[in-house]
């Protein structure tokens, strides 16, 4: 039966109930307003010619679903472009937090400043993986990690692929640095960084002499006295 807000419908007793729509209500309704710059993105039809979008199509139900990137990850793409890693600062707790998120998990306050962050960071886990995606094996295992950035707070990073390396000398703790590709071949994916390689840091300045320490003596000639009008100098020979 297709039914409607006004529809008779039979009850068990014999009674007819006629149910009605229910109308307005009282009072003002007000219109929730984020916090911070949160403006959106709108999609463009240049946006679904030029397949800038995520989409997914169903074939049973013939359905298809399009995402934007959103403010968040939007900015984050296109930082990527340019070869910069950007991440996002809570005004609250002040943590800096990668990839960028539009609120805070921990404080719960909508984030909208979005700062730069190095592309060295700290090796924080990995592993060493010798199974592509379709489930095949292959001879040379790729080296999956999570990278934590510096210039982010502490546990935040991405995942990423390691490269120029040895997977016998991965290690948790090893300094690692973006290779990016160059700025012509760069479209605005996490893919624009071909991978993170090993460096080592600048070696620490040596230790000032202390002050302490006394000179070394060194060793002085005496002059030669000068001759008087007495003294006559010694022949070569006599």
């Amino acid at each position: 039966m297709n039914g409607s807000p006004t529809d008779q419908i039979p009850q068990p007793e014999g009674q007819i109930i006629k149910t009605e729509a229910p109308g307005p209500q009282p009072g003002k309704v007000r219109k929730a307003k984020p916090e911070g710059k949160l403006a959106g993105t709108a999609l463009k039809e240049e946006d679904f010619k030029d397949k800038n979008v995520l989409k997914e199509e169903w074939n049973d139900p013939g359905l298809s679903y399009t995402w934007s990137t959103g403010v968040a990850i939007g900015t984050y793409l296109e930082g990527l472009k340019k070869g910069k890693l950007l991440g996002v600062r809570c005004r609250s707790c002040n943590r800096i937090m990668v990839p960028p998120r539009m609120f805070c998990e921990e404080c719960f306050k909508t984030v909208d400043e979005f700062v730069p962050v190095q592309d060295t960071g700290t090796v924080n886990t990995f592993a060493i993986c010798y199974i592509k995606t379709d489930a095949s094996r292959q001879k040379k295992p790729q080296l999956p990690a999570v990278v934590e950035l510096d210039g982010a707070s502490k546990g935040m990073g991405i995942l990423h692929l390691l490269g120029e390396v040895r997977p016998a000398d991965v290690k948790i703790g090893m300094k690692v640095k973006a290779v990016w590709k160059p700025a012509r071949e760069r479209k605005g994916d996490i893919t624009d960084i071909r991978y993170f390689k090993p460096f080592e840091t600048a070696p620490a300045a040596p230790e000032a002499v202390k002050r302490t320490q006394k000179p070394k003596a060194v060793a002085v000639k005496p002059k030669p006295k000068a001759l008087t009008g007495k003294q006559k100098p010694k022949r070569k020979g006599a």
